[in-house]
């Protein structure tokens, strides 16, 4: 029997898009390869919990706003 991790879900896409920052501008202010940035927006990494800790911080927001188990409904679905 194999074991599938589970997948975090995040929002660094829209929040990056909501403050006009390129996928290059994030990576440098992490400290990671720009291409790190989006393999974590497509789900296709999952973040280190220090790596995880420091994006909520570059955008000053809960860890929980940025990342989540379970998938972030759709923003038209809010309404």
């Amino acid at each position: 029997m194999s074991i599938t991790p589970e997948q975090v879900h995040n929002r660094i896409a829209m929040l990056r898009a909501e403050r006009g920052i390129s996928r290059r501008e994030l990576a440098e202010a992490l400290g990671v390869h720009y291409q790190t940035v989006g393999y974590l927006e497509r789900g296709e990494y999952s973040p280190s919990l220090h790596l995880a800790l420091r994006i909520a911080g570059h955008f000053q927001v809960p860890l929980e706003v940025v990342f989540s188990l379970e998938e972030f409904p759709r923003l038209g679905a809010l309404s």
